[in-house]
């Protein structure tokens, strides 16, 4: 390198095709030298079995910038930090460090140590604490948020499931219409059928459990009595029931249906009325089957009714977007084991929406055709 810069210093030498030639060719031999010196490190560190006590005795020494400090970092003598670097530069056939009277400074070659030292010792760290988490029964409590309907129909048998296979397991279950503010509230996830505020997605991870739909439903003896709609508008001119849950967001309307055809590019909002309306689901599902009107409930809702024939579809080809089952939780860069064997356990539960098994196809087809 001294001779590179001292050629390169000297601008008054005529720059003929020789001085080119021997420039270019000082240039290779300094790059393929680099080359064949990383390579050797490289081949090294593979064949010379280094172990986890030469990656942190590297470290040690870099991080402090002394043997003494290393020593006393590594809780040893400074004669055996000594004894052990002079070893280690041996087997390697390369010089790791630079000594002076006041510090001790990696070369290349032990700045290439280190950079892999680091990656290898963080992936023995976490695979130490993988399998000594798949060693351990996963404990302590979980606590969660859902809505009534599908918590009491769907998920609390589903969570009873997961507990007996976990028994060390604790889990509690809040039933609520409102979602609550998962980190402040301490809860560890929700369960959760409606898009949330955006403010509050921003601070949360979601992962989606199962599709599910909002669909018109009637009983027989209601649609014996009235004419079946032949289009989401046609539903003004019926009692509709109407159920006022889910809190009361700023702006919400009941009222409003907003409908959308599959493969449709945008939704149908319709207005619609009727003399009933409940914030109880369950009260406007038995209204419903008694045959006081149409009603927009999820399927997982009154999949029963409509395996019995109870609920037919009216208006089939359409449904109420934005009514998937998801998974709510405050971030975590690592979520503890527990919480992940439940996301999975439910994925698995509700993946294949085990409610439309419920629905034969002669139900799906009682209702109006489509138009």
């Amino acid at each position: 390198m001294s001779l590179l810069f001292g050629i390169l210093c000297r601008p008054h030498m005529k720059l003929g095709k020789l001085y080119f030639g021997a420039l270019s060719t000082l240039i290779q031999a300094i790059i393929k030298q680099s080359i064949i010196s990383f390579k050797a490190l490289i081949n090294n560190l593979d064949e010379q079995n280094m172990d986890r006590s030469d990656l942190k005795l590297v470290l040690a020494v870099r991080e402090q910038g002394s043997l003494a400090g290393a020593a006393l970092s590594l809780d040893v003598a400074p004669p055996v930090v000594t004894k052990r670097l002079a070893a280690l530069e041996a087997r390697l056939g390369q010089k790791l460090f630079q000594r002076t009277t006041r510090r001790v400074s990696a070369t290349a070659e032990g700045e290439t140590l280190c950079e892999r030292a680091i990656v290898l010792l963080q992936g023995f760290e976490a695979l130490e604490a993988e399998l000594q988490e798949r060693k351990a029964e996963p404990t302590g409590l979980i606590r969660l948020a859902a809505t009534f309907g599908f918590g009491r129909l769907w998920l609390g048998p589903a969570l009873a499931s997961f507990q007996a296979q976990y028994p060390r397991i604790e889990i509690q279950l809040q039933l609520t219409e409102q979602l609550p503010d998962l980190a402040a509230d301490g809860y560890d996830g929700a369960i959760w059928l409606w898009s949330v505020d955006s403010r509050q997605a921003a601070q949360w991870v979601s992962r989606r459990l199962a599709r599910n739909q909002r669909v018109l439903v009637a009983a027989p003896a209601y649609l014996k009595q009235h004419e079946l709609p032949a289009n989401p508008e046609a539903l003004t001119d019926h009692a509709c029931l109407i159920v006022r849950e889910n809190g009361n967001a700023a702006g919400q309307r009941f009222d409003i249906w907003t409908l959308q055809k599959a493969r449709a590019k945008l939704p149908i909002r319709v207005r619609v009325s009727g003399p009933l309306s409940s914030n109880s689901g369950e009260l406007v599902r038995d209204w419903c089957t008694a045959g006081h009107g149409i009603m927009l409930r999820s399927l997982w809702d009154i999949a029963p009714q409509l395996a019995t024939g109870e609920l037919v579809r009216v208006l089939p080809a359409y449904a109420m977007p934005d009514a998937d089952i998801h998974w709510l939780a405050p971030y975590r860069a690592e979520p503890p084991r527990r919480i992940r064997l439940l996301i999975d356990f439910l994925v698995t539960q509700f993946a294949a929406a085990p409610w439309e098994t419920k629905l034969s196809p002669s139900v799906q087809a009682t209702s109006a055709p489509p138009n």
